[in-house]
């Protein structure tokens, strides 16, 4: 199967099904309902977007597997993807079906445990070393994406699209780099499912939520996927790629973590510090900040796959200074926005 079929079929099958688990949504009252502040909807609106995702994910890659032949270690982390995937899935849905959510602890510790399946599975950071401490670093890294991914999950269009975006820098990188052909046919899949939700989720009259089901899904996905690949193929430098990609939601948990602790909160309790809620206190549209958002994450995979394919050390080097000093120059502008 080609990489244009795949993504045709899962953007089909998820355009399809989620207006299917929307009415099994509100069939069975699985909804989202603004019980506080830190909710940004007024109404009770549908959850199990994330059921479609997922699922549409899942069949486009168990079609895949019967049509194409993949390597036997391809198909190892493969298997390694799906099931931790699976245990995600079964964490955000619970999550989502439970009324107040499930206590921050209990999420970590599912999440530690497919983190975990992925490792035994050999999806890891390979270059460095000593394996306990490659390990350790795994287990931080999948765990850190898949919660960030989450975190910015705060206005319709949001996750979803940035996600579409970050998936769509892996797969073009992957032109650069020795990489497992799974991560091009998963990024791919994933990048067409999220898509097929989309509209619904941008929708007034037909709107869903993705809830923790989707966006814990999606972003343990995307952090296992970018373990795929040999990012310094051609220059050292280039194992920063994946970071660059997923830079948004990295910067969204760094940034919102450190005001939470520097005020003496929780960093794992809620509160409308986002960067989107930032910018829309100062009255900027959503449409606006999504085009903003959109445009920053193009700009960042671009910037990614530029520092994978250059020759020499050089052209990293300043766009690596670049972004530094755009993120400086951000941080600086969203702490002065009173919220």
């Amino acid at each position: 199967m080609t990489y244009t079929s795949t993504f045709l079929i899962s953007f089909l099958i998820s355009f399809f099904l989620t207006p299917i688990f929307r009415l099994i949504a509100i069939k069975f009252k699985i909804l989202d309902h603004p019980v506080s502040e830190i909710k940004t909807h007024k109404e009770p609106t549908p959850y199990l977007g994330g059921l479609a995702i997922a699922c549409s994910f899942f069949i486009t890659l168990l079609l895949v597997r019967l049509t194409t032949n993949f390597p036997t270690g391809t198909l190892r982390s493969l298997r390694g993807i799906i099931l931790g995937s699976i245990i995600i899935l079964l964490i955000g849905f619970i999550d989502d079906l439970k009324y107040k959510g499930i206590h921050f602890t209990t999420k970590f510790l599912g999440e530690i445990i497919a983190a975990c399946v992925a490792i035994f599975y050999n999806i890891r950071i390979e270059f460095i070393k000593p394996e306990w401490f490659s390990i350790v670093l795994t287990l931080i890294w999948i765990v850190g994406i898949t919660n960030a991914v989450n975190l910015i999950d705060v206005i319709d269009g949001l996750s979803s699209g940035v996600c579409i975006i970050a998936c769509l820098g892996f797969y073009f990188i992957s032109g650069f780099i020795e990489e497992d052909i799974y991560v091009s046919y998963a990024v791919i899949s994933l990048a067409a499912a999220l898509l097929g939700f989309l509209p619904y989720n941008l929708s007034k009259k037909f709107k869903i939520f993705m809830g923790d089901t989707g966006a814990l899904f999606t972003g343990f996905v995307l952090s296992t996927v970018a373990l795929g690949g040999k990012y310094s193929s051609n220059n050292i430098l280039g194992v920063l790629s994946p970071i660059v990609v997923l830079l948004i939601p990295i910067y969204e948990t760094f940034f919102i973590s450190i005001l939470r602790l520097d005020r003496g909160q929780s960093p794992f309790l809620g509160s409308k510090d986002h960067f989107a809620l930032r910018l829309e206190t100062i009255g900027i549209r959503r449409n606006k900040i999504l085009l903003i958002t959109y445009l920053v994450g193009i700009l960042f995979s671009i910037s990614s796959i530029l520092i994978v394919a250059s020759q020499n050390i050089f052209i990293p080097v300043v766009i690596l200074f670049i972004i530094s000093i755009f993120i400086i120059s951000i941080t600086k502008f969203l702490t002065k926005i009173n919220i």
